[in-house]
């Protein structure tokens, strides 16, 4: 299938002043307020399980930092479904495995997207221990890398009931992001993706409910809740 045909839409780009962009734009203000003493600058994105809207609500997210006129790098570090070179229409034949592989440095797998402010990285060669590369020091030490160099890093990962990576990277962020889809996923599920969130000491900022039902001629809205205790 073409890239083209896997593009996914941006609302924040193609409609700016719908209720939904405002929604993005709303979750990244409560984001920035949710920590005042401590850098909110490294954080991940999931879900509990498949097809809940992760991968839009952080591309979403990103273009919403960038339009902030912040220095924004979104890594594709779902090494298992990556999407964002279709998001972006960018290459995947180097990224974030190439790096941890050690086949290209930072500098050589960092793209730039048609956005203003917003750099992508893709997920790369999809490798055969994803975890292991996850949880490596040298994924580590790329993370402490780009923090030098970009004022926010949002890092997509799998579904956090589906494999470990989404807990190994929730370990080396500042904060993480679940996104529930409010129709597809019952309570006990959401619940266990938190309590995995949580046995790895994960920050977690809030829940985004995804599909919320508000009326006729709107399809969906993106909300952001406080902190789990």
């Amino acid at each position: 299938m073409s890239r083209s045909k896997n593009k996914r839409q941006l609302i924040t780009l193609t409609n700016s002043r719908s209720p939904i962009s405002e929604s993005y734009r709303a979750l990244r203000t409560n984001i920035d307020f949710s920590s005042i003493d401590e850098k909110l600058q490294v954080i991940m994105v999931s879900s509990a399980g498949p097809g809940e809207g992760k991968s839009t609500t952080i591309a979403n997210l990103a273009v919403a930092y960038a339009q902030s006129e912040r220095n924004t790098l979104l890594i594709d570090a779902d090494l298992r479904k990556p999407t964002a070179h279709h998001t972006f229409s960018v290459s995947n034949r180097w990224g974030l495995s190439s790096v941890i592989s050690k086949q290209c440095t930072i500098e050589e797998v960092v793209q730039m997207t048609d956005i203003p402010n917003l750099n992508v990285m893709t997920s790369g060669t999809i490798p055969p221990n994803p975890a292991e590369m996850l949880g490596s020091n040298r994924m580590s030490a790329i993370i402490e890398h780009l923090k030098s160099q970009y004022d926010v890093i949002l890092i997509d990962t799998p579904p956090l009931l589906a494999v470990t990576d989404a807990q190994i990277v929730a370990s080396k962020c500042d904060g993480a992001i679940l996104v529930v889809d409010q129709g597809k996923v019952k309570r006990d599920i959401a619940k266990k993706a938190i309590q995995n969130l949580q046995a790895v000491n994960a920050r977690i900022l809030g829940v985004v409910l995804n599909n919320v039902k508000r009326k006729a001629n709107e399809e969906a809205y993106y909300y952001y809740y406080g902190a789990q205790e």
